[in-house]
């Protein structure tokens, strides 16, 4: 018998929203800090914005690499809506270089089979709602990329009740980030290291841009936002840059942003290091809540303290997790249930029952 032949999705190409022409005849794409400058045809390093008629298209619109309902915690987000479901997916390519990546057959993808799947916004949002998901998240690569999908599919999702997420290196312009985080109700944002040496050499990328970020969510939007850092041993790690990295987090970000230290495991061009050690992470929760921050977390470990939520006020657990699951809820509304002190975030009356499930779906 023979194989059905593959379906071939045609791509979608639409105008790109951050742009201009330079003088030389060239165009210079300003959705991120390269600021690639292309001749015609050619495609910048995130390899989906291309100059095409004298004008930045996206060649990724409407296509994805895949959608499957995660836990909200997976992307990682542990004060908007804990135990809730969220669909979530990506495109293909990015505009960093990072060695470490973790999904670089997706990031780093330059053959256009690679996305599977087809949705409209208005799809992509009615599928969230039918499958009883409360979010949906840009995710696997990043949505800087494919901004302009990523918008449309939030205001469709808005229309529908449901809100988005955008999980992010935060690599984005002082011109494309108002107009992003507009459409956004909530992030998760990489920090990836706290040096510009560290942003060259592993990210191919700078790390101021990745702060004004940070400060730009935190002060300039209602956009509810977490933030991740994967330790990486001996690149990112040591205490200086772990005490450096908490002192600018709690002087510009404030107590109540949480933040995430997640273990590293060898990947893509970064096979010579060695897993990250559970205590490494529980070292580095400890210096960031030292500095007065109150909801650090570990992940991609089981560590049922370090991934719980414990109350400011109090001290008692809250919210018990481990790794994706939950347990224990200690939550009347938004108020620690022993003492009332309020906990920053979005909280159901009652939490999410998806659990640690991960469920690919097809939309079409």
């Amino acid at each position: 018998m023979r194989a059905a032949a593959k379906q071939v999705i045609e791509p979608v190409v639409i105008a790109g929203q951050w742009w201009h022409r330079l003088a030389d005849g060239r165009v210079q794409c300003d959705v991120c800090p390269r600021f690639c400058k292309l001749h015609e045809g050619q495609r910048g390093f995130c390899f989906v914005r291309q100059n095409s008629g004298d004008r930045i298209v996206l060649t990724t619109y409407g296509r994805s690499s895949g959608f499957c309902i995660d836990p909200i915690e997976k992307k990682p987000l542990n004060h908007f809506y804990p135990g809730t479901s969220v669909l979530s997916f990506g495109t293909a390519g990015c505009n960093l270089g990072c060695r470490f990546c973790q999904n670089w057959d997706i990031s780093k993808a330059r053959e256009f089979d690679r996305l599977a799947d087809q949705a409209s916004p208005e799809t992509i949002a009615a599928a969230a709602r039918r499958l009883g998901c409360r979010s949906v998240a840009f995710t696997y690569n990043d949505p800087v990329i494919f901004a302009e999908y990523a918008m449309d599919v939030a205001d469709a999702c808005r229309e529908a009740g449901v809100a988005s997420v955008a999980v992010t290196a935060g690599y984005m312009t002082d011109d494309s980030r108002p107009e992003f985080y507009h459409h956004m109700d909530a992030a998760n944002v990489d920090l990836k290291g706290f040096t510009e040496e560290f942003y060259h050499r592993n990210c191919f990328a700078e790390l101021t841009p990745v702060l004004d970020t940070l400060k730009y969510l935190r002060h300039h939007t209602k956009v509810w936002f977490e933030v991740t850092t994967l330790l990486i041993p001996g690149e990112n790690d040591s205490e200086g840059e772990l005490e450096k990295a908490s002192d600018w987090f709690a002087v510009n970000l404030g107590p109540d942003v949480p933040w995430h230290f997640t273990a590293f495991h060898p990947d893509y061009k970064m096979l010579d290091k060695p897993h990250t050690p559970p205590a490494t992470l529980t070292r580095a929760r400890e210096i960031a809540r030292a500095k007065g921050l109150r909801y650090v977390y570990t992940g991609n470990v089981h560590d049922r303290d370090g991934s719980s939520t414990w109350c400011p006020g109090c001290g008692q657990r809250l919210i018990e997790r481990d790794w994706y699951d939950l347990g224990e809820w200690k939550l009347k509304g938004n108020r620690c249930a022993f003492c009332g002190f309020e906990i920053a975030g979005h909280f159901d009356a009652q939490p999410g029952d998806w659990g640690n499930r991960r469920q690919p779906v097809h939309l079409s």
